[in-house]
């Protein structure tokens, strides 16, 4: 049955029993057995309707005539409060849907075909570890400039300065993605310049004075760890390559019959297949190897599980057991040390250019490049090799 007695009270909603408890101007609440329900009468074009306001006790009296109240000031503007909270509701589903997680999943999946296995590895780190846990749900559209920066200042905290300017890179892309695909209309990360410490930029240590050079060889030569490491350290100074191509070298990758070494378009920083020639003491560390780790994929297998490349600081380590510290040789200062070789002894830059894989931007010199040097290629490769 429907009662209608005028203003409601906390104690009369307490005590009210089943029907329609009128509040006044068309607030009621509803009760049931199921529930207590605010609802609200109202019309709009000429037609009758009715908006659920929630549910008692979650929203009280008080809240219920706030929720009325505001109801009334948009009919007053000539605007249906119902089909204004059905629009609110579609938009609030389609933001939940468009989290910054979602759009940068949807990017990257994209993106993989395109990236070298470990871009594709560090680039779903950096969002999954470094973003995700702080803005991962919100909905694109409403993350500001002040919200990414809180998210960048948290790695630049920690003194990882050339990290929270790639995280901020990384957060562009997805930003413009979903710009260019209607689920936002501004990149954040465009006011942010300036608001970040400047990376100090510092050379990778590498060794090249020609006698240093063969003391690190001859320590390579004498190290005692394990046959994986040991074979890493032996082709690091062979080949040249970064170290990242090195750690997840594939077995299907070489041909030792023939003397080289195909890098793989997706594995490579520029996008383009790369041809290793190997010299006859690489082909030695690979044979040599081979009886170990042939029938794992990787060339290098990581210690706990053959199915993932060896760890990146496995190297770095190696070197520091030998007694080379970070500032006196890296990993990657092994294409230095060959690069500066290389030059001091008459090579072609060209060549040694094309051996390092550094991109050219001439395509047409890119090409002729490839045609003209390889064979000059495999000839520095087998000279330059201890």
């Amino acid at each position: 049955m429907a009662s209608d007695t005028g203003k409601l009270t906390v104690l009369a909603i307490k005590a009210a029993k089943p029907g329609k408890h009128f509040d006044g101007g068309g607030l009621y609440l509803h009760v049931q057995e199921g529930g207590r329900y605010w609802r609200m009468k109202y019309r709009h074009s000429g037609k009758e309707k009715l908006l659920a306001l929630g549910v008692y006790p979650e929203v009280s009296l008080s809240e219920a005539r706030q929720r009325w109240d505001a109801a009334r000031a948009l009919l007053r503007d000539g605007d249906d409060p119902g089909a204004m909270k059905r629009v609110r509701k579609v938009a609030d589903r389609v933001a939940a849907t468009n989290t910054f997680n979602a759009i940068a999943t949807e990017w990257l999946k994209r993106q993989k075909p395109r990236m070298a296995e470990a871009t594709y590895a560090k680039a779903k780190w950096t969002l999954d570890d470094l973003v995700s846990p702080w803005i991962g749900n919100r909905p694109i559209a409403e993350i500001d400039a002040p919200e990414m920066l809180r998210v960048l200042r948290r790695i630049e905290e920690r003194g990882a300065h050339e990290t929270a300017h790639r995280t901020k890179q990384r957060c562009s892309q997805i930003f413009r993605y979903a710009i260019s695909t209607g689920r936002a209309k501004h990149d954040p990360t465009g006011d942010l310049r300036g608001a970040l410490a400047p990376v100090v930029t510092k050379s990778r240590a590498a060794i090249t004075d020609p006698q240093a050079v063969g003391e690190l060889l001859r320590a390579i030569d004498g190290y005692g760890g394990g046959l994986v490491a040991r074979s890493a350290l032996k082709l690091a100074p062979l080949v040249f390559v970064r170290p990242g191509e090195l750690r997840h070298a594939e077995w299907d990758e070489f041909d030792l019959d023939n003397s080289v070494w195909r890098i793989p378009a997706g594995k490579m920083k520029m996008r383009e297949e790369h041809i290793v020639p190997l010299p006859l003491q690489a082909i030695a560390v690979l044979r040599e190897l081979h009886p170990l780790t042939g029938r794992s994929r990787y060339v290098f297998p990581g210690e706990r599980s053959a199915s993932r490349p060896m760890s990146e600081n496995t190297v770095n380590a190696a070197l520091r057991r030998m007694g080379f510290d970070k500032d006196t040789m890296t990993g990657h200062g092994f294409r230095a040390m060959a690069s500066t070789r290389l030059n001091e002894m008459g090579w072609k830059p060209d060549v040694i250019e094309r051996q390092l894989a550094h991109a050219e931007r001439n395509k047409v010199r890119a090409a002729y490049n490839r045609a003209q040097y390889l064979d000059e290629r495999k000839r520095m490769m087998q000279i330059q090799a201890p």
